[in-house]
């Protein structure tokens, strides 16, 4: 048994990137420019959904099984679970810092909601760096096909379609050609087509309207 989870790095990717740029994009926002704190909080309620759903995921359907079959590996799934409840607890606390600082665009609100960002982002990417190191290898050689494909489908079922179409812009933005192949490839034909069609040009003006590029 050996599953590529090379899929899950390239979503680590997005993440690491977008929060990143949260912060650097709220820090940047002049106080009272409502029409700037509102376009990047609607962002970071895309991202914190994708996130959100991708570790819940893992939690319903990657670590149980991982637990029944590792042994003395067990302790890395429990450090896993452990690390999300840490995330969890970093987005809770940005979901009473972003409305704060959307409606009125403080500088007081703006800084205290960079600062959360901040801390978010840190245990974030102490998770993320983890899991690549010690878990993806540990699910490569226990983990079904079947199992490892239900966490795009929980992904998709749990994700309203606009904004799925919004996070594999995410993702596909910093694939090389190979990986895009790969990603496309995954998707069934009309699903492909829908996304040539629609949603590639929806993400383009998307993110250019949260980059302000």
């Amino acid at each position: 048994m050996s599953v590529n989870t090379q899929d899950m790095e390239i979503v680590h990717r997005a993440f690491r990137r977008e929060s990143r740029l949260l912060t650097e994009l709220v820090a940047a926002v002049a106080p009272g420019d409502t029409a700037r704190a509102k376009a990047i909080a609607d962002h970071f309620r895309d991202y914190r959904l994708g996130l959100k759903n991708h570790h819940e995921g893992e939690d319903e359907l990657l670590w149980p099984p991982l637990l029944s079959r590792v042994d003395l590996e067990a302790d890395i799934v429990l450090r896993m679970e452990a690390q999300h409840e840490r995330v969890a607890a970093t987005l809770s606390r940005l979901d009473t810092a972003v409305p704060a600082w959307e409606t009125t665009a403080g500088a007081n609100e703006r800084d205290t909601l960079v600062a959360a960002l901040a801390d978010h982002r840190a245990v974030l990417l102490e998770h993320l760096d983890d899991e690549e190191a010690t878990l993806l290898p540990l699910a490569a050689h226990h983990i079904t096909e079947q199992e490892w494909a239900s966490l795009g489908d929980h992904l998709v079922a749990n994700t309203p379609k606009l904004t799925l179409l919004t996070l594999f812009g995410l993702v596909l933005e910093d694939a090389n050609p190979a990986e895009r192949t790969t990603l496309l490839s995954a998707l069934p034909a009309p699903v492909r087509g829908i996304w040539h069609v629609i949603g590639r040009p929806r993400y383009t003006r998307h993110i250019r309207r949260v980059r302000a590029a």
